[in-house]
């Protein structure tokens, strides 16, 4: 009998101890929490802070995300100052000395990228310019592949117990995204050369990688709305080179596009931008099958 209570009691200090603790990570875009959660797997709990129908220029440091960042293991941002207005008040806020910038628990995706629209010079009159480029990558496919290969890298960094945990799911998700890759390359051939107008600059990449034409964009100036007296000109301008479609993101203000739409006669195609943007953008994978959809299916 004592031996049975001796092996009890063993049985539930066992059960009582606890498990490895999931990294907890903070995402700042719905893109980069879920390349996390393609890598980490069960090894990670990641929450995300903002949300395909935000602007993430335009997001505030509440105490809610002040409090994520300072129990956080790790800080997944775009970086390239996407969210320069929030999220440098975020880190200090959070106490948190594992995640300021220059330490392994900070991790930002655009470092590792050669980003598009570098400017020459930075002036406030030129609208909200990223002196580091254009820092919404995330929508050329290509682009997540190679942050997937350093993010891995990071998580085994931190976590180094499971280092051969995330190394094998990075290996995983890069065949299946390199296969992904292939197939959408060759759905999205009959988008090369169709002309578009955008909103913001935020699918300038969408258009390099698939050889979509931009001929105009409805904000004058990055992150500045567009008056009266300018979406006419635009009206004037398309007049000559009419687009085929008018690409507006989940988070977009849509009166402008549709206004210009009714007047250049082109649709206006919803694109979910990010992961649940919209219903069918459930993951990465998703994301960039119903983008290429929507696209196609617009097409006359």
């Amino acid at each position: 009998m004592k031996l049975f209570h001796s092996m009890l009691a063993m049985l539930l200090l066992i059960v009582a101890l606890p498990a490895h603790a999931a990294l907890k990570v903070l995402a700042t875009t719905p893109e980069w929490g879920a390349l996390t959660d393609e890598l980490g797997g069960d090894k990670v709990n990641v929450y995300i802070a903002t949300t395909a129908f935000q602007d993430v220029h335009r997001i505030d440091a509440k105490p809610s995300l002040i409090a994520r960042a300072r129990s956080a293991d790790l800080v997944v941002a775009a970086g390239a100052q996407l969210e320069i207005g929030w999220l440098p008040v975020l880190l200090q806020e959070s106490g948190n000395g594992k995640i300021q910038p220059g330490n392994p628990g900070y991790f930002e995706a655009n470092a590792n990228l050669q980003l598009l629209e570098v400017p020459s010079s930075v002036d406030r009159s030129l609208g909200d310019l990223h002196p580091l480029g254009n820092p919404h990558a995330h929508l050329d496919a290509r682009n997540v592949a190679i942050v997937a290969s350093a993010l891995t890298a990071r998580l085994a960094q931190i976590d180094a117990a499971n280092a051969a945990f995330y190394q094998q799911r990075g290996e995983d998700f890069q065949n299946r995204w390199k296969a992904a890759i292939a197939r959408w390359e060759t759905q999205a051939a009959p988008l090369k050369g169709v002309g578009v107008v955008l909103i913001h600059r935020d699918q300038v990449y969408l258009c390099h990688w698939l050889g979509l034409k931009e001929l105009a964009a409805i904000e004058p100036k990055p992150g500045v709305p567009p008056s009266a007296g300018y979406l006419a000109e635009l009206v004037t301008k398309l007049a000559a080179t009419p687009p085929q479609m008018i690409l507006r993101n989940a988070y977009n203000d849509p009166k402008a596009a549709q206004w210009l739409a009714a007047r250049v006669h082109a649709p206006v195609v919803l694109l979910p931008y990010s992961v649940g943007g919209t219903p069918e953008a459930k993951d990465l994978f998703s994301l960039f099958d119903d983008t290429i959809n929507r696209l196609l299916g617009a097409l006359p």
